[in-house]
């Protein structure tokens, strides 16, 4: 419960990079159980500019996005999670998605995701994005590995 990740360790295990790299920061992590991580909100987002011009609302799919990298994290944090070899981590599924409120310039999103099982690099989470503890989002994701073609 005691490794709190910044952006740099976040960078060293996601592949993903701005303007789709959307955690910022690991709260709490359970190895191979659970994760806490923060996504800050700021009307700097690329999204913002059309998504709604004159009321921003942060798309509910890069929410879950968001809820997917952390559910990456617990993964390439918990070393017989992570497979031998080079692969992305891809999210695949997604069940039982619910918005309750929307996430705006400013908000911190708390993105709280729960390992429900795994087996053979594939994995189901229990989510939720809350802000100021309250559901924002929540959702059951589904994410696998996928060995990578040799690079070009």
């Amino acid at each position: 419960m005691d490794s709190k990740g910044d952006i740099l360790e976040i960078m060293n295990l996601l592949p993903h990079r701005y303007p789709l790299l959307l955690v910022d920061k690991i709260l709490e992590f359970e190895e191979g159980k659970s994760i806490i991580c923060i996504k800050n909100v700021s009307f700097n987002e690329p999204f913002f500019n059309g998504h709604f011009p004159g009321y921003p609302v942060m798309p509910g799919v890069l929410i879950l996005e968001a809820l997917a990298q952390a559910s990456g994290l617990l993964v390439f944090k918990t070393p017989s999670l992570c497979p031998p070899n080079e692969s992305l981590y891809l999210f695949v599924g997604i069940d039982k998605a619910r918005f309750k409120r929307p996430v705006v310039p400013g908000d911190q999103i708390e993105l709280k995701v729960e390992m429900k099982k795994s087996k053979r690099g594939f994995a189901v989470f229990n989510a939720t994005a809350t802000v100021n503890n309250e559901v924002a989002a929540s959702a059951e994701l589904m994410c696998g590995f996928k060995e990578l073609p040799q690079k070009l």
